[in-house]
């Protein structure tokens, strides 16, 4: 016995499904919630992340003021030692022979009327001693 198949094609292209209304405005609504919630976690992350880079820097700059408080407090004592006045006496008579001038070494100078001059103020402190 032969069996025969046959084929029939169905056009099924003008069927349309019907949606119902209420599942669509669920479907938008989780979406919306996904979408909401996604967003809220991203912001989270990055601020979490943009946080802890500024806690690395805030301790690198930390260091860095660190360093820069100790070179200036050394800086601080070059100076001190090399405005020393025995030390400046030291070099002078030394390294560049100078010596007192003796008193007709010194000639007074004249100066035009209204000149004004500077004048060295001695401390409270150095003045009783």
């Amino acid at each position: 016995m032969t069996e025969f198949f046959t084929v029939k094609h169905i056009d099924n292209s003008r069927l349309v499904r019907p949606m119902a209304p209420n599942r669509m405005r669920e479907c938008t609504r989780l979406v919306s919630l996904g979408g909401l919630i996604t967003v809220c976690v991203m912001l989270y992350a990055w601020q979490h992340f943009a946080t802890i880079q500024l806690r690395y820097k805030l301790g690198a700059l930390r260091g860095e003021r660190t360093q820069a408080a100790e070179l200036n407090q050394e800086l601080k004592l070059e100076v001190a030692g090399l405005r020393a006045p025995g030390r400046i006496d030291t070099i002078a008579r030394r390294q560049l022979g100078l010596t007192v001038p003796v008193p007709g070494q010194v000639a007074p100078m004249d100066l035009p009327s209204g000149t004004v001059f500077a004048e060295a103020r001695t401390t409270a402190g150095s003045a009783a001693q």
